[in-house]
């Protein structure tokens, strides 16, 4: 008969970094120094916790056993970020807004730069 393993638990994790050490602290246990070579911690603020990932240096003839929450992660499209803040900015507000600029030049092309930098400057909050 297969068991069914339970769900992992939570535990108390305590990190104090400084750039080229840490000491991770797992349910008040010190983990042995060099053992962890990197960790992220990750939050979704929806999300009742953080996972915390360790990165361990194990010796050659040493292989983990044990259960783990595993997660592929793949890396960012920007272009999706980039078309979506694009398609809800007003072409109008945009425009009016670039046109009000204090930059704004009357040379060839100097509207679309002053657009392109007002829709950076929104990006970044800047007003």
């Amino acid at each position: 008969m297969t068991e069914t393993p339970d769900e992992p638990q939570a535990h108390g994790v305590r990190i104090d970094a400084q750039p080229g050490h840490a000491a991770i602290r797992i349910d008040g246990n010190l983990l042995p120094a060099g053992t962890v070579t990197g960790y992220a911690l990750q939050h979704d603020v929806n999300a009742a916790l953080p996972t915390l990932i360790l990165h361990t240096r194990q010796p050659d003839d040493v292989a983990f056993e044990g259960l783990a929450r595993v997660a592929v992660a793949t890396p960012d499209d920007p272009s999706n970020t980039i078309t979506g803040y694009l398609a809800q900015l007003d072409p109008a507000e945009l425009e009016n807004a670039a046109l009000n600029r204090a930059d704004l030049g009357n040379g060839r092309y100097d509207l679309t730069r002053a657009m392109l930098r007002q829709a950076a400057d929104w990006a970044r909050g800047d007003s």
